[in-house]
């Protein structure tokens, strides 16, 4: 039986084989801010990277390159610039993982 779905099932099939879910994609995230982490505030979706962590523009581009690496993408630097929280990397990169 196939059922239509709008490409819900395309959708669903590239998150599949890029085999990661958002909070994977969080938690990467996250692990690679924690060292910048000011204080008892946790690290959210809301968090502003460069505004409410202690990193630095020049961290930044080297964790997003890690990141890079990690889920074999490869993110614009314009598309980086506009990036401000955690929420928008984490969209930003499941985007980039779907299109493989």
């Amino acid at each position: 039986m196939i059922v239509e779905t709008d490409g819900m099932t395309d959708t669903l099939e590239r998150a599949r084989v890029s085999g990661q879910s958002r909070g994977e994609v969080i938690r990467e995230i996250c692990r690679h801010l924690a060292p910048f982490q000011t204080g008892e505030r946790p690290i959210t979706g809301d968090t502003v990277i460069a505004k409410d962590l202690t990193i630095d523009s020049l961290a930044i581009m080297d964790m997003v390159m890690e990141l890079e690496d990690h889920f074999d993408i490869s993110i614009p630097m314009n598309v980086v610039a506009e990036i401000h929280t955690v929420d928008q990397l984490a969209d930003t990169i499941q985007k980039l993982c779907a299109r493989r």
